[in-house]
């Protein structure tokens, strides 16, 4: 299984799109609060989020909470725009997650620090005057490289 992990997600757009593709993939969500959004009814569908009856999701307090967290990941990748190392350089694993920052700031400096540089990967991009993907894109591309490496997903 891999795990995605958003910290502090803001959109719930995004996170539902996110969330249809781990239901589609059996990969594990795990959403670090606080969150941007309440979790209801009317944000989901909004979000076309009717598959999230069938999502593995779990909520956690803070980052600690997930950190402690016996349903986490074996070991932890941060995608960012503040590395060298591309995504395709990295040998996924099943049991890894791929963390992904909120929309608005990424990932904090602290916690690039407690990853670490050599858990860091960023998803290559040829328009350089450009900032980054949008976050339910680049979990996407991120999360079916991974399955792919890992051979989780069916032909």
């Amino acid at each position: 299984m891999i795990h995605v992990v958003l910290f502090q997600p803001e959109i719930p757009q995004n996170t539902g799109n996110i969330g249809r593709m781990c239901a589609l993939t059996c990969s594990r969500l795990h959403l670090i609060h606080p969150l941007g959004f309440v979790i209801n009814d009317r944000n989901l569908r909004r979000a076309g989020m009717d598959y999230w009856k069938s999502l593995d999701v779990h909520e956690h307090a803070d980052w600690p909470a997930f950190r402690a967290s016996q349903q986490g990941p074996k070991r932890l990748w941060l995608f960012t725009t503040k590395t060298e190392r591309s995504f395709w350089d990295v040998e996924f694993a099943d049991g890894d997650g791929l963390v992904f920052g909120n929309e608005g700031s990424g990932a904090p400096a602290w916690l690039h620090e407690e990853i670490g540089e050599r858990q860091r990967a960023t998803i290559p991009h040829a328009n350089g005057a450009l900032r980054s993907l949008n976050l339910s894109t680049a979990a996407g591309v991120a999360t079916y490289e991974a399955l792919r490496q890992v051979g989780l997903l069916k032909r």
